[in-house]
């Protein structure tokens, strides 16, 4: 493990100053207090973000990060001498006083909400809750409340909700009960509950399924630490989950509000107990509702206190609302663009939220920047932001760029993760006993049509007997008084069985019919 990149309780960023000899290091003391990445694309930003991977990993702090385009999965196995850029990271190295500067793979888990290029992650339909559902769906006012109807009776009736069949299967059942339902919860109507129905469908069809069910994942597998002492390098495999930009966002808030309830407080502690980094940040804040945008700042301001430093990379530091922004202690700034008026602006208020370096101008040093330069500020003693500085960022250890799919495959086969989260389970859930009663009620359905069948040809084997009889010669007037009550019994008998058919039970055979479509899926 090399020790340059974890020094005196510090990840080595790279060179500062004049000649880039000046080392600058991020304070793991204070790397809980979140940080920004930001910059152009094609100004270095992944390059960052991998040997900040390395620097926590070595110092025994795992990481979670997404793969947006597929280059980090290079963490995962050696840098190598035949890299055409060797020589040029050798030399950088020198430059910025990088002495043992040497190549080493991490221990990466793949990790892939849709099983492809890593081991699923699942959540359950409860644990993510009806406001981060209803983000996802972008459900109206209305449809929201009868999704929140929907958990209150799945916690109510003690039916799991644990996949996408279980909340589509309880919305029917919903929609079956919505008149008495309404007389509790308010109006339920027919239409909000198919405009749901109609967007889980949509999700379902873009694969989003797999990402409910079972085996959920347990938290404490995103924290494990190796033999060695390194953390776990924990990647996404996000460049499917892109096409799918909301459920990117709301399944990586829901993981930040999962560790935030689960973790307990540290307070400060000497280094974090895990960092998360969220790439394309503008997606979780695009056309995000305002009570979404503060729970996101409410998570990052309170988190930091459960040992967890958040990580925002973008391309603009604009892109990251300002209230959460002013939370992000620890940057790294790489190139901006200004080419029009509001780019021009943007770069005024990056530059103008760092603390001045007399020696250059921050704006023009965010703009002049090259690929692999940054103007960097991290956290000093007491929490004080650093100077701003022009830094040449240090090379990484591991292979730069991705891996190959067959030496994927090897890593995720040899993965003691594989046998834990690779097989869904499917156990007994809101589908299962919704089903199980509809098929109750069509066999009590079924029962008494063979009764009521009984009944008629009972009365039609009477009624040919009173034919016959009536045939004979002389009947007496007691004969016919007697034939006449016992018909009117045989009315009784059959009006009986039509009140019951139109009452309680006869609700319970037009259920049953439901059951005839659970059995269909």
């Amino acid at each position: 493990m090399s020790q340059g990149v974890f020094v005196d309780n510090s990840i080595f960023l790279g060179g500062g100053g004049e000649d880039y000899a000046t080392q600058q290091f991020l304070n793991l003391k204070y790397a809980n207090r979140h940080g920004l990445i930001a910059g152009a694309t094609g100004t270095g930003k992944t390059v960052t973000l991998q040997i900040l991977a390395e620097g926590f990993s070595n110092a025994g702090v795992p990481v979670f990060m997404a793969d947006v385009k597929g280059d980090l999965s290079g963490l995962a196995k050696s840098g190598s001498a035949d890299f055409k850029l060797h020589e040029a990271f050798t030399k950088r190295a020198t430059q910025i006083g990088f002495a043992d500067y040497v190549y080493e793979n991490f221990p990466v888990t793949f990790w892939d909400l849709f099983g492809d290029q890593g081991h699923p992650i699942r959540t359950t339909v409860a644990e993510m809750g009806p406001l981060l559902i209803s983000r996802l769906l972008e459900l109206s006012e209305a449809q929201e409340g009868i999704l929140n109807i929907a958990f209150r009776l799945a916690d109510e009736e003690g039916m799991p909700l644990l996949d996408l069949k279980d909340l589509q299967a309880l919305l029917v059942w919903i929609g079956e009960s919505r008149k008495d339902l309404s007389l509790r919860y308010g109006n339920i109507s027919v239409q909000s509950i198919g405009a749901i129905q109609r967007r889980l469908m949509v999700l379902e069809n873009q694969g989003a399924a797999k990402f409910f069910g079972e085996p959920a994942l347990e938290l404490a597998d995103l924290m494990r630490v190796d033999a060695e002492g390194r953390g776990s390098v924990n990647i996404l495999a996000a460049d499917k989950l892109m096409a799918s930009p909301r459920l990117y966002a709301t399944f990586l808030l829901w993981l930040l509000s999962e560790l935030f309830e689960e973790l307990p407080e540290v307070g400060d502690p000497d280094k974090p107990k895990l960092v998360f980094f969220f790439d394309e940040a503008h997606l979780l804040f695009e056309d995000a509702p305002k009570a979404l945008v503060d729970k996101v700042e409410q998570v990052a301001r309170l988190i930091r206190s459960k040992g967890v430093g958040v990580y925002f990379i973008t391309q603009n530091p604009a892109d990251v609302p300002e209230d959460i922004l002013g939370q992000l202690g620890n940057r790294v700034q790489h190139a901006l663009r200004a080419f029009t008026a509001k780019d021009r602006k943007n770069l005024r208020m990056a530059a103008e939220t760092y603390r001045d370096n007399p020696r250059f101008s921050t704006e023009d040093a965010i703009r002049e920047v090259g690929v692999g330069e940054a103007v960097t500020s991290v956290l000093l003693k007491k929490g004080v932001p650093s100077v701003v500085e022009r830094t040449l960022i240090r090379p990484p250890s591991s292979q730069l760029g991705p891996i190959t799919l067959s030496e994927r495959k090897s890593f995720m086969q040899s993965n003691p993760l594989a046998s834990k989260y690779d097989v869904k389970v499917d156990r007994n859930s809101a589908y299962e006993i919704l089903q199980k009663r509809s098929e109750a009620a069509a066999a009590e359905a079924a029962k008494l049509e063979e009764q009521e069948e009984e009944m008629e040809a009972m009365q039609r084997e009477y009624s040919s007997a009173r034919r016959y009889s009536g045939s004979r010669v002389g009947r007496s007037s007691s004969t016919r008084s007697r034939s006449s009550r016992d018909a009117d019994f045989g009315t009784q008998m059959r009006k009986m069985v039509m009140k019951e058919l139109t009452g309680t039970t006869g609700r319970r055979i037009v259920r049953g019919v439901l059951g005839s479509l659970f059995k269909g899926r």
